[in-house]
């Protein structure tokens, strides 16, 4: 808690305090806090049906909580002020699951339309910049192609250059990797921390994928679907061999990819 208390007092990175997630009387989570820093990945992890997803929800503004409070920078999400609360919201990008793109709408147009309903840069200043957001994700002159013409990599690049359009200072990945063959998933992951570090983007990623969550995550919370809180918090290459929780330490020895970087870090 010394970490949260540092990190309000001086207002900057993400701050999650006492948080419960639930719908109507059934119990998701409870007594959530942690903190994401700047320019880092924060992975939130936990076997299916533990609630990864739905703290992902109230993170991003999706979903409000009865009972806790979610900071970034010091400010407030659910703020009373609908303005305040809608100019957080434009410093926050998410790319979903399914990446949610238009499939009536070329990529260009897709990776614009944020441009277009929430800023006031001229059709050359956004397709500048749509030709910008593209290279950075490696989709350099792919503005005029359908979704449906892009493999799954190519689409989730999209959907990222889509998520950071509007410059956020933080990003949000439900399930990046999920349906990729793994070399596609590894470029991914390169992609997201190399976005990290030009951007300085704080990034927060549930994921279940473990070869991504050692690949990326700077620190992490695995959410206990049996206790239905947080039983562990840190680095996920520390919890794999150091976790209190057996829970933990299984959930991250589940591939001889976790026994490779344990065998690493002796």
């Amino acid at each position: 808690m010394a970490e949260l208390d540092k990190a309000q007092s001086l207002d900057e990175g993400i701050v999650v305090r006492d948080l419960r997630l639930a719908y109507g009387d059934t119990l998701v989570q409870q007594e959530l806090s942690f903190y994401v820093p700047r320019a880092s990945i924060f992975v939130i992890m936990g076997v299916s049906g533990c609630g990864k997803s739905t703290l992902l929800r109230h993170m991003i503004d999706l979903e409000q909580s009865d009972q806790g409070d979610i900071r970034f920078d010091g400010q407030r999400l659910w703020t009373r002020d609908a303005a305040e609360r809608a100019a957080l919201q434009r410093r926050i990008g998410v790319l979903f699951q399914s990446t949610a793109l238009w499939s009536s709408m070329n990529i260009g147009e897709n990776v614009g339309l944020p441009m277009q309903l929430h800023t006031r840069l001229s059709a050359a200043e956004i397709r500048d910049q749509v030709a910008f957001k593209l290279a950075l994700v490696g989709l350099a002159g792919q503005e005029k192609r359908m979704p449906s013409e892009l493999s799954g990599g190519m689409q989730k690049r999209a959907g990222l250059a889509r998520a950071i359009a509007l410059d956020p200072d933080y990003l949000f990945l439900d399930e990046p990797s999920a349906g990729l063959d793994p070399i596609t998933s590894q470029r991914l992951d390169a992609l997201i921390m190399n976005l990290r570090d030009a951007l300085q983007l704080s990034v927060v990623a549930v994921t279940h994928e473990l070869p991504s969550i050692f690949t990326i995550a700077d620190d992490s919370i695995y959410l206990d679907n049996e206790s239905r809180r947080a039983i562990a918090h840190g680095n996920p290459r520390d919890l794999v061999r150091h976790a209190e929780h057996a829970r933990v330490r299984a959930f991250l020895n589940r591939s001889s990819v976790a026994s490779e970087v344990a065998a690493g870090a002796s």
